[in-house]
């Protein structure tokens, strides 16, 4: 057997003791878990903080390491982050340097760099964050006040998405392409140039439910009733139509559909279970897609957190992946599973919500002890850290990923603390 195959083979011993040794994931072993994550993540968790510089004008946050670069819903997952960690203004500094690049007819780029919007196939548009950016930041704060001057500019933003990405046959939304939703080979979508715009994605209609919700409540606060009834409304329908179209009962399961043809994809993935953090489907049916697949060992629920694809589906994989497309197709994304671990709290799951905190906080650990940083997905079965390899990285050294990864820090506080601020409800749609 050869040092390095032998090495790898150590390696994955380690880790599965590692977890095993705290199946039980007993208060005392998630602190002792939560003590060990806090220390390490204070001297990695600056490296995502940039100061303002050329274009960007205030300072603004990175997914460290790999990128170099302002993203959309990765400053949005790194600014919640902060948030829970009591530092509201950088959040809000995210909010601000992205309204500061919205241009006159209501797009801006998903990436921002400090010489400018970032040119990615085209007209990349952002992720719909902003406006829960913007809320989150300002309760946090206790001050809406800054929100005003920047206001129709966020509603430009939202006029804008609903003209180039919102179907009003179906009443739903639509990615232009797999990447441009982040989850960037995502299965369930298409990179293909020929079938553009084609599919009504769940994660997408999700993401604008809580951004009209999010404008309802920041319009209230805004002393601006008629709008905060207005996208109240707007967040109804749009749940009206998700479940209409995209949920099928039968199957108990959310898919994405087809605009030519209004057939589902049944491809289960990430983003099948993204309605499941807001309040769109009735309780037991939630509980039943959670228990079915979501937990389900053989669909979603791997050793080491929860898939991005399905296990039973025919391109599941945990190859090392960061160009041209990251891998969504089966590794383990830490935002992902923030996003799946408020489900499982939201509806009940809190034994099983405890487990995936604690595996999620052993795995970062041990990444950060092999490398000194983390990685942006995790292999399924293994938990080793996939992209970006040396390989991969600048000059073929070991670039890292910080970013979202952040979150497993307040998923553990929230078991270990009790503090848990990031699982808030917008509101009531109409």
């Amino acid at each position: 057997m050869s040092r390095l195959i032998r090495f790898a083979s150590l390696t994955a011993i380690f880790l599965a003791s590692i977890v095993q040794s705290y199946a039980a994931d007993k208060p005392d072993n998630l602190k002792q878990t939560l003590t060990q994550v806090s220390a390490a993540y204070a001297k990695l968790e600056p490296q995502s903080i940039r100061p303002a510089e050329g274009f960007i004008k205030y300072d603004y946050l990175i997914p460290a390491g790999y990128y170099k670069q302002m993203w959309d819903w990765d400053g949005f997952f790194i600014g919640s982050h902060l948030v829970q960690q009591g530092k509201p203004q950088y959040l809000k500094f995210w909010v601000l340097d992205f309204a500061g690049a919205i241009d006159s007819d209501g797009y801006v780029a998903g990436c921002i760099t400090t010489k400018g919007p970032r040119p990615l196939m085209g007209r990349f548009a952002m992720k719909p964050f902003l406006a829960q950016g913007a809320l989150i930041a300002s309760e946090a704060s206790g001050d809406y006040t800054w929100v005003e001057p920047i206001w129709e500019s966020m509603r430009k933003v939202i006029t804008y998405r609903e003209k180039t990405q919102f179907d009003p046959k179906y009443g739903l939304f639509f990615w232009e392409n797999a990447i441009s939703s982040g989850a960037d080979n995502n299965v369930a979508l298409t990179n293909d140039p020929k079938d553009k715009s084609a599919i009504l994605a769940t994660d997408i209609s999700t993401f604008q439910f809580r951004e009209y919700k999010a404008m309802a409540a920041l319009a209230a606060k805004l002393g601006k009733p008629d709008e905060a009834l207005q996208y109240l409304q707007k967040a109804a329908d749009l749940k009206a139509a998700m479940l209409k179209y995209m949920w099928f009962p039968k199957e108990a399961m959310f898919y994405n559909i087809r605009r030519d043809t209004g057939q589902p994809v049944r491809r289960i993935s990430y983003n099948s279970f993204v309605p499941l953090i807001d309040d769109i489907l009735p309780e037991k049916d939630a509980k039943q897609m959670i228990r079915r697949y979501l937990l389900n060992k053989d669909v979603m629920l791997a050793p080491y957190g929860i898939r991005s694809l399905s296990k039973q589906d025919p391109d599941y994989n945990n190859q090392a992946i960061i160009v041209p497309y990251s891998n969504w197709q089966g590794p383990i994304w830490i935002n992902a599973n923030y996003m799946n671990y408020i489900s499982l709290k939201r509806y009940g799951f809190d034994k099983e919500a405890r487990e995936l905190s604690g595996i999620l906080g052993r795995m970062v650990l041990a990444d950060i002890a092999k490398w000194g940083s983390m990685h942006e997905d995790y292999n399924a079965e293994t938990g080793e850290g996939l992209a970006p390899t040396p390989e991969e990285s600048p000059n073929h050294v070991f670039a890292g990923f910080v970013g979202w990864n952040l979150l497993v820090q307040d998923m553990l506080q929230c078991e270990a603390q009790g503090k848990c601020t990031f699982l808030r409800n917008y509101g009531a749609a109409r």
